[in-house]
């Protein structure tokens, strides 16, 4: 406000002096006016790193297989492995490098992550899958145990007319469930008397369905481990 009764009052002096009209003499101050400083570019957000883009922290994926992020993008861009499928990337990280069959897939769709082939939740084809891993204080076997007998799962996880189609004793188990979707479990030794369990449940309708998946598979993994604790009592 003050500034434009400045304006009124310094056109309406050179009026005075000149004989122009208010408009020309408007006109021409503000001609003569000098241009607003001229605003810095806002700094672009800094980009997201590798580990946040593939889902898992350096120390975590160095951890397990020697190597972090930006070391698996280099090799693997050596090799070519944007251009391969899925499983011929894990097939080499697994062959090449050694890392075992559940990490390397850990590697693989990090990867893929990291080169904007799937989101995270997503798989390469645009389906939808959620994931969850919990560890527990119990051996392996009993671990597979828990989810491989029918009258040990159904204390926990209460889930009628599941279908186990393949199992593979201590390491691996494929469940088609109710709704058709597919359950994908992966079990690994963490020494004697530790394990991990890893949830892919597959196939899902989109975003929001992998959200609910997960936040089930939460749920009933905290009911698992509250069972295998009272098995041990």
């Amino acid at each position: 406000m003050t500034r434009q009764k400045d304006l009124k009052r310094l056109t309406r002096a050179r009026m005075a002096k000149t004989g122009e009209s208010y408009t020309a003499a408007r006109a021409r101050l503000l001609a003569k006016r000098p241009a607003p400083p001229e605003q810095p570019a806002p700094e672009p957000a800094p980009a997201p790193g590798l580990a946040a883009l593939a889902g898992m922290s350096d120390a975590a994926i160095r951890a397990k297989t020697g190597c972090d992020w930006k070391r698996w993008v280099e090799a693997l861009d050596y090799a070519g492995a944007a251009d391969w499928s899925h499983r011929a990337i894990a097939q080499h990280v697994q062959e090449k490098y050694g890392v075992t069959d559940w990490w390397a897939q850990t590697v693989t769709v990090g990867y893929e992550r990291i080169k904007g082939l799937r989101a995270i939740g997503q798989r390469r084809g645009g389906a939808y899958e959620a994931n969850k891993s919990r560890t527990f204080a119990v051996p392996v076997g009993e671990l597979f145990a828990a989810w491989a007998d029918a009258r040990r799962r159904k204390r926990w996880l209460a889930q009628a007319g599941l279908k186990v189609r393949q199992a593979t004793p201590h390491r691996s188990l494929r469940i088609t469930w109710t709704d058709g979707t597919s359950v994908e479990l992966w079990f690994v030794a963490k020494g004697d008397a530790k394990s991990m369990v890893q949830v892919q449940h597959r196939k899902l309708g989109g975003k929001e369905d992998a959200e609910r998946r997960k936040a089930f598979w939460t749920e009933r993994l905290t009911a698992l481990a509250e069972h295998l604790e009272s098995a041990a009592e």
